[in-house]
C-alpha cells in the first residue's frame, strides 16, 4: 500500500487534515507529559527571538554594530519566518510528522549552538535568518503536542492553550536576561537557550506524536510561487523593520525595496489565483467574512505595539533599563498566564465575538491610563495597564483563530498557516512601525511648541537656566560656559517632556484605533443580525403567499 493511501482510523483517531497527528486515547499521565513537553517547545521557539530582541542595546555593543545595523538582527529572523511556512506545512503532508519533527529540531540545537561562536556582526544576521526557519517549525511542533494533551470534546481549548503559551516568551525574557548577561555576559543568553533547546530535543525523542495521514502535496508551480512570496515578504518585513531608524522618505533603499516587494507579491497572487491546486487559495482569501477577519487579527496586533513599543519606550525615554522593568513585567507576565487560564478555560464556540471585545476594551482601558504619564512615572505607575494588555492579548487570539478554523478544509490548510502566522507578525512590524513613526512626528510637534517658549527674555526660564548650571561652577568659572552648560540641560529637558508628550499621545492613538475596531466589529455583528432578520421575514412573507395561492386553488 501506498503511504499516500489514506490509512483506516476509529472515528475518535482521524487527524483533523493531513500533516495533522492522528488522535488516539492517551492515559491521563501520557497527556499531562504531551502537555508538559508541548508548553516547552512553545517557550523555547519564542524566547530565542525574545531574548535578541530585549537586548538589542546590550547587543549592538558587543557586535560593535552602529543603531541600524543592529536592526538587521531581528529583522533577519522575521525576514525568514514569516513566509517558511509556506513549505514547513507541505513538509509534514509529503514526509510525515517524524521528518517534520526530528531534524528541524536537531537543527535548532545545532544553531543555538552555533550562536555561541558568532563573534561578528555578519555571521550574526545569518545564524539569525537560520533561527527564523528553525523557529516556526519548533512554535507548530509545540502546538501539535499540547493538542494531545485534550480530549477531543475540549480540544478547541487546548488550542487556544497553545496559542497563549506561545506569547509568554517575550515578558520571560525581559525578566530572565538579566541574570543570563551577568552569568556570562551575551552567551549567557545562548547558553540558556541551547539548553532548553537540547531538554525539547530529548523530549521530542522520548514522547513523539502519534502518526498521521500523508499525501502528494508538492506541486512545481509551489516552488515558483515560494521564490516569489518568500523575497517579497522579506523585503517587506526589511521596510516595516527599518524604515522608522533610518526614516522612511530619506533612505532611497526603502522605496526600492517597497516597490520589489510590491511586484513579488503580486505576481504569486497571480499565480496562484490561475491554478487549479494552489498553494495559497486566493479565492478562499477574497471571502468578505475571512477578510475582515484577517484585517481585525491586524488591527489587533497593531494596537497590542502598545506594549512592546509604546510602554517600553517611554520608560527608556526617562531613562529606565531593562533590570528596572523586570518588576513590571512581572506583572505583564501574571497578566498573560491569567489571559491564557481565562480564554482556556471559558472559551466557548458559540460565543467567539465578546472576548475579542472585551480583549479590545481592556486594551482601550490600559491605553487610556498610561495616555497621563508624567516624567516621575516609573513601572509602578504602569502595573495596572500593562497587566490589563497583557490579559487582552491572549484573550482574543483563540476566538479569532477558530473563526477562520471553522472555513479550513485540506484545500486551503496551507492558505490558512501562512496568512495567519503573516497577520501576526507582519501586524506586529506594521504595529511598531506605525507607533514609532507617529511619537517621533509628534515629539518634533512638541518639541518646536515647547522651544517657542524657551526664551532668555522670559525671567523663569533665565532662572531655570542658572539654577540647572550651578551644579557646574565648579568646574567652569566663565559665565558664558556656565550660561551655555545651563542651556544644554534645559534642551535635554525640553527633549525629554515633547517624549513624554509624544508617547501620550501615541498611547491616546492606540485607545482610539481599539475603539474603532470594537464600533466595526459591531456594526458588521448588528447588520448580520439585521439581515438574518430581513432574510427570515422575506421567506415567511413568501410561505404565506404561497399558502392562500394553493389553498384558492
Amino acid at each position: 500500500m501506498s503511504v499516500y493511501a489514506p490509512r483506516q482510523w476509529l472515528a475518535h483517531e482521524k487527524p483533523m487534515l493531513p500533516g495533522s497527528p492522528s488522535t488516539p486515547h492517551h492515559p491521563t499521565r501520557r497527556r499531562i507529559t504531551y502537555l508538559i513537553v508541548g508548553m516547552l517547545l512553545s517557550i523555547t521557539g519564542g524566547l530565542g527571538n525574545a531574548l535578541v530582541t530585549v537586548n538589542v542595546n546590550y547587543l549592538q555593543g558587543t557586535l560593535g554594530a552602529s543603531a541600524v545595523e543592529i536592526a538587521w538582527l531581528p529583522a533577519a529572523y522575521m525576514m525568514t519566518n514569516v513566509s517558511i511556512n509556506l513549505l514547513l506545512v507541505k513538509v509534514r503532508q509529503q514526509f510525515g510528522l517524524r521528518v517534520f519533527t526530528e531534524p528541524f529540531l536537531i537543527l535548532y540545537a545545532f544553531i543555538t549552538f552555533g550562536h555561541l561562536f558568532v563573534n561578528d556582526f555578519s555571521s550574526a544576521i545569518a545564524v539569525r535568518a537560520a533561527h527564523g526557519i528553525a523557529g516556526a517549525a519548533l512554535s507548530t511542533l509545540g502546538l501539535l503536542y499540547i493538542m494531545q494533551a485534550f480530549p477531543a470534546k475540549i480540544r478547541l481549548n487546548g488550542l487556544v492553550l497553545a496559542l497563549g503559551v506561545s506569547q509568554l516568551s517575550t515578558p520571560l525574557a525581559r525578566i530572565i536576561s538579566s541574570e543570563l548577561l551577568e552569568f556570562a555576559e551575551w552567551r549567557g543568553l545562548y547558553l540558556f537557550e541551547m539548553g532548553l533547546a537540547l531538554i525539547s530535543l530529548a523530549g521530542v525523542f522520548w514522547l513523539k506524536l502519534p502518526h498521521g495521514d500523508r499525501i502528494r502535496a508538492f506541486e512545481k508551480l509551489d516552488f515558483l510561487t515560494f521564490v516569489m512570496l518568500a523575497p517579497g515578504l522579506a523585503l517587506l518585513v526589511a521596510v516595516l523593520s527599518l524604515g522608522r531608524i533610518v526614516w522612511w522618505l530619506e533612505a532611497p533603499w526603502i522605496g526600492i525595496c517597497l516597490a520589489m516587494s510590491i511586484f513579488l507579491i503580486s505576481i504569486a497572487i497571480v499565480i496562484e489565483h490561475n491554478r487549479e491546486n494552489p498553494l495559497i487559495n486566493t479565492r478562499w482569501l477574497k471571502t468578505g467574512r475571512i477578510a475582515r477577519i484577517f484585517i481585525i487579527i491586524m488591527l489587533i496586533r497593531i494596537v497590542l505595539t502598545e506594549q512592546t513599543t509604546g510602554a517600553v519606550g517611554f520608560l527608556q525615554a526617562v531613562g529606565l533599563n531593562n533590570d528596572q522593568m523586570k518588576d513590571l513585567f512581572t506583572f505583564v507576565l501574571l497578566g498573560t498566564i491569567a489571559g491564557v487560564a481565562t480564554s482556556a478555560m471559558a472559551f466557548n464556540p458559540k460565543h467567539l465575538v465578546p472576548p475579542v471585545i472585551i480583549a479590545l476594551l481592556l486594551v482601550v482601558t490600559g491605553a487610556l491610563i498610561d495616555s497621563f504619564a508624567t516624567h516621575d512615572t516609573r513601572p509602578v505607575n504602569m502595573y495596572l495597564s500593562q497587566f490589563l494588555i497583557a490579559f487582552g492579548s491572549t484573550l482574543f487570539l483563540g476566538p479569532m483563530l477558530v473563526m477562520v478554523i471553522r472555513d479550513v478544509n485540506a484545500k486551503n490548510i496551507v492558505s490558512f498557516s501562512v496568512i495567519f502566522s503573516a497577520s501576526q507578525n507582519l501586524g506586529s512590524l506594521l504595529g511598531a512601525a506605525l507607533l514609532s513613526t507617529f511619537q517621533i512626528a509628534r515629539e518634533k510637534y512638541h518639541s518646536a511648541h515647547l522651544a517657542e517658549h524657551l526664551t532668555l527674555l522670559d525671567p523663569q526660564v533665565a532662572a531655570r537656566i542658572k539654577t540647572l548650571s550651578s551644579p557646574f561652577s565648579k568646574i567652569f568659572a566663565d559665565p558664558a560656559l556656565l550660561q551655555t552648560q545651563g542651556v544644554a540641560a534645559l534642551k535635554a529637558t525640553e527633549t525629554r517632556e515633547a517624549n513624554i508628550l509624544a508617547y501620550n499621545d501615541t498611547f491616546m492613538m492606540v485607545a482610539g484605533i481599539a475603539m474603532a475596531t470594537i464600533l466595526w466589529i459591531t456594526y458588521h455583528i448588528i447588520r448580520i443580525k439585521l439581515n438574518a432578520r430581513k432574510t427570515v421575514a422575506e421567506s415567511r412573507a413568501q410561505k404565506d403567499a404561497t399558502v392562500p395561492a394553493e389553498a384558492g386553488a
